[in-house]
């Protein structure tokens, strides 16, 4: 439950954090701020990059690529 209450609080933090970075930040020069910028507990998910072969695999066979 105390996990689960610290994510509560850092979501409404973050909120009003990406609120005031929005308020002084220069439109022309940044882009705007999200709430997941500020929060310690939003997930980063990288990019998947794949290459040509499995998404012809995939697409025109019909097989899925093993999952790492």
């Amino acid at each position: 439950m105390a996990e689960g209450r610290s994510r509560d609080e850092w979501a409404r933090t973050s909120s009003m954090l990406a609120l005031i970075a929005n308020a002084h930040r220069d439109p022309k020069k940044t882009r705007a701020f999200k709430p997941s910028d500020f929060d310690p507990f939003a997930r980063r998910v990288a990019p998947l990059k794949v290459g040509v072969e499995v998404l012809k695999d995939v697409f025109l066979h019909g097989m899925v690529p093993e999952q790492i």
